[in-house]
């Protein structure tokens, strides 16, 4: 490989490095229960893209990289063999206008409700709700990474979603 095709690997691999690693962590984070576990997944699940031919990832790379990550992440968790609840996501906010304090406390108990709610659903409705709404896969690319069916994905959130909106119809 000449120069400039290393040069050209090394910022692809960095570019996916800036969009996805967050993603992954959380992701991995939510599998395993443990956030050093998380990011070790993450780190291997980084390691083997730096081993993958780009132009085979090429259009689907999102798909490649959650699948992997989740793969390892189910590994390490049965390695460890132990059941865990998943834990609550690392959680950034921004926004180009600071709220009131108010305001941002509503937020915050909103949205730890509907959290709460998320938790309180069967482990696969979380874990395709969570890829959809937290990493915007499409049904298709999440039925890719958990080897359920695109019908089966969209039952799974539909299903997810109604339970958690009947929930905070009846908390209202």
């Amino acid at each position: 490989m000449n120069n400039n095709g290393q040069n050209g690997s090394r910022d692809w691999i960095r570019s996916a490095l800036d969009r996805f690693e967050g993603e992954l962590v959380r992701y991995a984070h939510r599998l395993t229960g443990d956030v050093e576990q998380a990011r070790d997944v993450v780190q291997e699940t980084f390691l083997r893209l730096c081993r993958q031919d780009r132009a085979e990832l090429d259009g689907h790379l999102a798909k490649w990289l959650f699948t992997v990550c989740r793969n390892r992440a189910i590994d390490v968790r049965r390695k460890e063999s132990r059941m865990t609840t998943l834990a609550d996501p690392v959680t950034t906010e921004t926004s180009s206008s600071e709220p009131t304090p108010a305001a941002t406390i509503e937020n915050r108990d909103e949205a730890g409700r509907v959290q709460q709610l998320i938790r309180s659903l069967p482990e696969n409705q979380q874990e395709v709700i969570r890829l959809r709404f937290q990493n915007s896969l499409s049904y298709k690319e999440i039925a890719d990474v958990t080897g359920l069916t695109v019908t089966n994905v969209g039952f799974l959130i539909h299903r997810g979603l109604k339970t958690v909106r009947s929930k905070v119809k009846v908390e209202n």
